[in-house]
């Protein structure tokens, strides 16, 4: 890591905060040089005081065996002072695009946590797949760029009483909402299973529930909302986003089917997400179902990203299958047969893809046919 950049602090009541930027030259050397598991530091920076310095830690190939499999860059924070022990601080990682500007679909929150002391880490382990900051698009000079915001939460002391400065939990709050049914005046249909939730807070969430509730696409009120054609574990998982702005994790299975079961969700909710415009919802499911490609559903995967338009997921479905062996092992799948029925322009184009450039005359030809 080369570059360390203090952004202008911000002060609140009761804390100190802090925004630094980190700067990782040279991605894929260090890439190349380095295992998972493996690490490289920033240099220390200070939030909270002299005796407060941090660390940022870099895992370009997972913290782990499983998010190296998976994909994974990790990223964590961590205490880098011998003097201070049992720090209470909170921090959101921001991975900037290549313009320097905050990636909001790449940026994870991590509440208040006590940092015990030197060493003392929190951070994500699947801070940002792979497939992701390695697209040209993302990628700038092989450099990433990095957004570390600390804030170290301190008490305030007045007269005799002592104040400590809460994290923000309004996720909580409204995710318990969605759990109790407090107030609900709305019922929807889906699957055979009945859902109840608030139409304000689906319509602050969503401008197609906005425009079904409220608009001039305004559903009865009072009677339940039919919506046919979702499962209802994509709807409740739809609803738990909606209220909580958190993925659903995916039950864990016992046959052997996890990471299908995992890719399988991930599509239809992909597809939810597009049908009521949600879009940080959307990137979120593009992203995972890029890191979860594999020969077995990558065939499936093209024609939901080919029918959809889902360019992002489309472009990381024509990279994997750039390596020689998995076009192979693609139409030995199940889903191959549903390609190329349902998307036969998609194999054209696959095709005139595996062509060199200077061969444009030939990948037009078979565009064409």
């Amino acid at each position: 890591m080369s570059e360390l950049r203090d952004l202008p602090a911000v002060l609140a009541a009761g804390s100190d905060e802090r925004s630094y930027v980190i700067e990782v030259d040279g991605y894929s050397r260090i890439k190349g040089m380095i295992g998972h598991g493996d690490k490289v530091k920033s240099a220390p920076f200070s939030v909270g005081g002299y005796v407060y310095d941090w660390v940022l830690w870099f895992y370009p190939n997972g913290s782990d065996i499983t998010h190296y499999e998976a994909g994974y860059v990790s990223v964590f924070l961590a205490l880098d002072s011998g003097f201070a022990t049992d720090v209470r601080a909170k921090f959101r990682i921001t991975l900037l695009d290549k313009n320097g500007e905050p990636d909001i679909t790449r940026s994870k929150t991590n509440p208040e946590r006590i940092f015990s002391s030197k060493g003392s880490c929190k951070g994500f382990s699947d801070f940002v797949g792979r497939a992701y900051l390695e697209n040209p698009r993302t990628l700038s000079n092989d450099s990433v760029s990095i957004m570390c915001h600390v804030t170290v939460v301190k008490n305030i002391h007045k007269g005799d009483r002592l104040i400590v400065v809460t994290s923000r939990n309004l996720h909580q709050h409204l995710g318990d909402l969605l759990k109790s049914m407090d107030g609900a005046d709305v019922t929807f249909h889906v699957g055979g299973e009945s859902f109840s939730a608030h139409r304000v807070v689906l319509a602050a969430r969503s401008s197609v529930f906005r425009a079904e509730l409220f608009g001039g696409m305004k559903e009865k009120a009072g009677g339940p909302i039919e919506i046919s054609d979702m499962e209802s574990d994509v709807f409740k998982a739809l609803l738990h986003f909606i209220y909580t702005d958190e993925y659903e994790p995916v039950p864990e299975m016992t046959d052997g089917c996890e990471a299908r079961r995992k890719a399988v969700m991930a599509g239809h909710l992909l597809v939810a997400a597009e049908r009521y415009n949600i879009e940080r919802l959307k990137l979120i499911c593009e992203e995972r179902m890029c890191n979860l490609i594999n020969p077995d559903i990558v065939a499936t995967s093209l024609a939901l990203a080919e029918q959809h338009g889902f360019h992002t997921f489309k472009d990381a479905c024509f990279e994997f299958l750039a390596s020689p062996s998995n076009p192979e092992a693609m139409m030995a799948s199940d889903g191959y047969e549903h390609l190329k029925n349902s998307c036969p322009s998609v194999l054209k184009e696959l095709a005139a893809s595996f062509l060199p450039a200077e061969l444009k005359a030939a990948k037009d030809i078979i565009m064409t046919i």
